[in-house]
C-alpha cells in the first residue's frame, strides 16, 4: 500500500510547514483532519481543496460539502474522493482553504511516495513540524515546550551574561564601580 507524504505550507510564510503522511486509499476528509491537527486548528468551519499546478492555480475543487455558491463544475466531496485518485504527477499540488470567513490558505505538495508502511505508525499522521504555526483565533502564546526551547536557544535565564540588573547593591551604577576600580589600579602603579 502506497504512503503519500505531503508538505503543507502556511501560504503566508513558507518557513512554516507540516509534513503529513496518508495512505493512497484514504480520503481527502482524512487529509483535511490531519492538516487541522498538525496546525492545532479546530474542526468547526467549512473547508475545501483545489487540485493545483506548479503555479499554484486553482483547479478542480474537492469540498467538505456542497456550499451555496456558483460552481463551474460540481465539486468532488472529500469523504468520497481518495487522495490517490487525484494524484496526476509526482509533484502533485493542492491548495487547501479552511474557514472561508478567515480564509486560511495552505499549499499542499506531494514530496514522497513510499511503498513501505511503518508498522507502528497509524495513518494519517503528522511526520514533521517546522516553525510556529498561525493561531486560529488571535495570537498564540509561547507556552510549555516552545517557551523552554526558546529559553535554551537564547539563554533567557535571569542572570545570563549581559542581562543583569542596573546598578550595584548600594544603588551605585555599573559605571561608578568601574571608575572606582580604575582609580584603585592607578594607585597601585
Amino acid at each position: 500500500m502506497a504512503i503519500l507524504k505531503f508538505r503543507v505550507y502556511f501560504e503566508e510564510d513558507d518557513s512554516v510547514y507540516r509534513d503529513v503522511a496518508v495512505r493512497h486509499t484514504q480520503n481527502f476528509f482524512q487529509l483535511h483532519q490531519i492538516i487541522l491537527k498538525a496546525y492545532e486548528f479546530d474542526n468547526k468551519h467549512q473547508a475545501t481543496f483545489y487540485r493545483s499546478n506548479d503555479n499554484w492555480q486553482r483547479g478542480r475543487e474537492i469540498s467538505l460539502a456542497k456550499y451555496d455558491k456558483a460552481y463551474k463544475v460540481a465539486p468532488l466531496l472529500m469523504e468520497e474522493t481518495t487522495v490517490g485518485s487525484e494524484i496526476r504527477d509526482p509533484n502533485q499540488k493542492f491548495i487547501y482553504v479552511y474557514d472561508f470567513a478567515k480564509n486560511w490558505s495552505f499549499l499542499v505538495e506531494l514530496i514522497n511516495v513510499s511503498k513501505d508502511e511503518t508498522a507502528k505508525q497509524e495513518y494519517p499522521a503528522v511526520i514533521k513540524s517546522e516553525g510556529i504555526g498561525p493561531s486560529q483565533y488571535g495570537t498564540k502564546g509561547l507556552v510549555g515546550d516552545k517557551l523552554a526551547e526558546m529559553e535554551e536557544k537564547y539563554d533567557l535565564s535571569k542572570h545570563a551574561e549581559g542581562f543583569g540588573e542596573e546598578g550595584g547593591e548600594d544603588g551605585e551604577s555599573a559605571d561608578e564601580d568601574s571608575e572606582e576600580e580604575a582609580g584603585a589600579e592607578e594607585e597601585e602603579i
